[in-house]
């Protein structure tokens, strides 16, 4: 344990309850605004920055379109996700997953950083956090204390490049002077989270099986390992 400084978790699918709620705003803003797309596309791109997701799909839709289009339709079918996600989590059930709780302690007892990224722009991000009572004691900068629950939140619009870049995890190693990617552990529910840990250069690059993707679908990814259950990552920090 003396070895890691710091757990990056994924937010929705990995510490928060999804019910494939994202994909399902995902659709209905899709259906709105005359996107066409597949199943297998939203799933593969899961983790992704959420506007990137949509700018992907528009240019495989009108592969000869002017980028001013491409923009134009981008950000229409984006502004109306924003307002079907919001709704959303505003309005439905936001829980942890099982063990989210006990792990954080877990954790914060170990001195070990718990950092939150996700391929949610701030404005969401902030909702879950408020809802789940996880901002408690967070600064203007989104930063912990030795009384809040975690210890930093970086959202995808914070960064240059959302998953599976690395920059989430390079910035939360920057706010905490942790220079040693192999210091770090990454964890998601998402191909996007393993790469991006892969590509930070982390200790381990996690998986978790009972978010968006099941075991057999993250195992076709490079990782070191995949967990049933949050708690489960215990026996990887020893």
């Amino acid at each position: 344990m003396d070895q890691i400084k710091m757990v990056v978790f994924d937010m929705a699918g990995t510490t928060v309850k999804d019910d494939n709620e994202v994909e399902r705003c995902f659709v209905l803003a899709a259906q709105k605004t005359g996107l066409k797309y597949t199943t297998e596309e939203i799933i593969a791109m899961m983790g992704w920055s959420k506007r990137l997701v949509f700018e992907t799909l528009w240019k495989k839709n009108l592969p000869n379109a002017e980028d001013a289009e491409i923009q134009y339709k981008t950000d229409h079918s984006y502004a109306e996700f924003k307002v079907i996600l919001e709704n959303n989590y505003l309005t439905q059930s936001v829980s942890p997953v099982e063990g989210a709780k006990e792990i954080f302690s877990y954790l914060k007892k170990e001195d070990v950083k718990i950092v939150l990224t996700t391929g949610f722009y701030r404005k969401v991000t902030d909702i879950i956090l408020q809802r789940l009572g996880w901002d408690k004691e967070l600064d203007e900068n989104y930063k912990g204390n030795s009384n809040s629950i975690i210890d930093l939140s970086v959202s995808s619009d914070q960064v240059a490049s959302g998953r599976p870049s690395p920059a989430m995890i390079n910035k939360a190693m920057e706010v905490f002077g942790v220079s040693d990617p192999k210091r770090v552990v990454k964890i998601g529910d998402t191909p996007s989270d393993l790469q991006a840990g892969r590509n930070a250069n982390c200790y381990l690059s996690l998986g978790v099986t009972y978010g968006t993707h099941s075991y057999d679908q993250l195992a076709k990814y490079d990782n070191d390992g995949l967990l049933d259950s949050i708690v489960e990552l215990k026996k990887y920090l020893v």
